[in-house]
């Protein structure tokens, strides 16, 4: 199954089931997937530097796009932290490596979780969805063996859905596996 059958998968499956469910009356009601956003906050970066090089390369190889490391907005002393020092490392994916992006996530990454029996279905009460992995040694993209340490990351996925079911209902129709109530 390639992108474009995830998006045609969403146009012709999904639109019309949700359609069916919440009683749309035009396709345009219907929420879709806008952009899945990946972030890394790494406050142990303040005293290696080499930590957000390594971060940005594996979040490039992971998203297939290339990452941006985020900076801090003020100074904390207790942190050892100055304003405009690297602590994290971001990556927006919209269109097609987004579709791509999921059907790995969904498909491939998520079942290398060890002990895996779904995730939280939890919503922010706005329709969008974040994620929380705690190793990215469960993309297949990652060379266990040059891992210098384990990252965790967040995924949040951003919908135009206007409520929390219909949030959930586009994303369990994309195949992600929520834990049964």
């Amino acid at each position: 199954m390639n992108t474009a059958s995830l998006r045609q998968d969403y146009k012709e499956r999904i639109v019309p089931i949700l359609m069916k469910e919440f009683g749309y009356s035009s396709v345009m009601q219907a929420p879709k997937l806008e952009k899945i956003v990946l972030n890394q906050g790494l406050g142990m970066a303040v005293a290696d530097k080499k930590i957000i090089e390594v971060a940005l390369n594996e979040m490039t190889t992971i998203t297939g796009q290339k990452a941006v490391s985020t900076i801090s907005k003020k100074d904390i002393s207790n942190f050892k932290l100055r304003k405009k020092m690297p602590i994290g490392v971001r990556v927006t994916l919209r269109g097609n490596n987004m579709y791509e992006f999921l059907e790995r996530l969904v498909r491939v990454a998520l079942p290398r979780i060890r002990d895996f029996k779904g995730i939280e279905n939890k919503l922010d009460g706005r329709g969008n969805y974040t994620l929380g992995i705690t190793e990215q040694i469960i993309f297949p993209e990652i060379n266990i063996d040059s891992i210098s340490r384990l990252l965790g990351m967040n995924i949040t996925f951003v919908t135009t859905a206007n409520t929390d079911e219909e949030g959930y209902a586009l994303l369990k129709e994309f195949g992600l596996p929520f834990k049964k109530n």
